[in-house]
């Protein structure tokens, strides 16, 4: 299959979360020992996360490192096992890439397209395909984002060389 007949990019890496029952053991290495940069927190009951979101990088091609922990370590999602939680990949299409997967049989988690802890519209494939939709993303829980213009703007000038 070539990129032609794929309808979408994926441009790199913009996150990686990484899980905990203290944030704080994570944030004593990745931003005091290692000097990621602080950059905001985010909170929901609905999933179950406490976190504090650094980054590595700069610019649109900045890449956040984000350092959770449950609010309920009880209940699900259980955002510190494992303790990479997830990856997050940016897409330059996002509508695109999840009808054009889900056509060849993607799971999807629930929930759909929607806003993310970082303002930007996200979507997630299931670690493992189902009886109806047979393919996952091979035990890894992988997160879709919608690259804002600057973002791909700072991809295309790059591929430019």
């Amino acid at each position: 299959m070539t990129d032609e007949t794929r309808p979408f990019r994926v441009l790199g890496v913009q996150q990686i979360a990484l899980g905990a029952l203290d944030r704080g053991a994570l944030r004593g290495f990745w931003v005091e020992l290692l000097g990621l940069r602080p950059h905001g927190t985010y909170r929901s009951e609905k999933e179950n996360v406490d976190e504090e979101i650094a980054l590595v990088g700069s610019g649109p091609l900045a890449v956040e490192v984000d350092l959770m922990q449950p609010l309920d370590a009880t209940k699900s999602p259980r955002v510190h096992e494992p303790a990479l939680n997830h990856v997050g990949l940016w897409i330059d299409d996002l509508g695109a890439a999840v009808a054009w997967l889900e056509a060849r049989g993607v799971r999807f988690t629930p929930g759909g397209i929607r806003r993310g802890a970082a303002g930007y519209d996200v979507c997630f494939v299931h670690p493992k395909g189902s009886a109806d939709k047979p393919r996952g993303a091979e035990g890894i829980l992988l997160e879709l984002v919608q690259a804002p213009p600057e973002v791909i703007a700072a991809f295309e000038a790059i591929a430019k060389g």
